[in-house]
């Protein structure tokens, strides 16, 4: 079966990239970008976490995410901790000054998000989304 899913789905990264970036700027976001900001959802749902899980979740290569938390860590939004059983495995934390910014991010996460269904039902919201997993599934099997 071939499709333009492929090719969909990254002309849709793409796009929501430079427009996610815009609407943080309208919004008067000037302490992280668009990437950066996936580091930090990442690390509001669970603060502490080694690199190679935000490498997993965020989808970042590590070298990309390794020069990324550098530029954080300098503009104070995370610290980098040695692990408690492994001196070597450096955890990703929160600063406060980073906590304080998620309403920022969800502001613009929920403008994102209606830009994502505009002209969609619910239900076609719901089937999307279930499609999209099934996706993300199938090809997490790979890994």
């Amino acid at each position: 079966m071939e499709t333009r899913t492929g090719f969909l789905i990254t002309q849709i990264k793409q796009l929501q990239g430079r427009v996610f970036q815009r609407l943080l700027t309208e919004s008067g976001v000037e302490e992280f970008n668009g990437p950066q900001g996936r580091i930090l959802y990442v690390l509001w749902q669970e603060d502490g976490v080694p690199i190679a899980r935000l490498v997993q979740q965020t989808g970042l290569a590590k070298s990309t995410l390794t020069a990324m938390l550098a530029r954080m860590e300098s503009a104070s939004l995370i610290t980098r901790c040695p692990g408690e059983n492994d001196g070597r495995q450096v955890i990703i934390k929160l600063t406060p000054r980073a906590r304080g910014l998620r309403q920022k991010y969800d502001q613009v996460s929920q403008q994102m998000n209606s830009l994502f269904y505009d002209g969609m039902t619910q239900e076609d919201a719901y089937t999307l989304d279930a499609l999209l997993d099934r996706i993300l599934a199938n090809l997490q099997k790979l890994l």
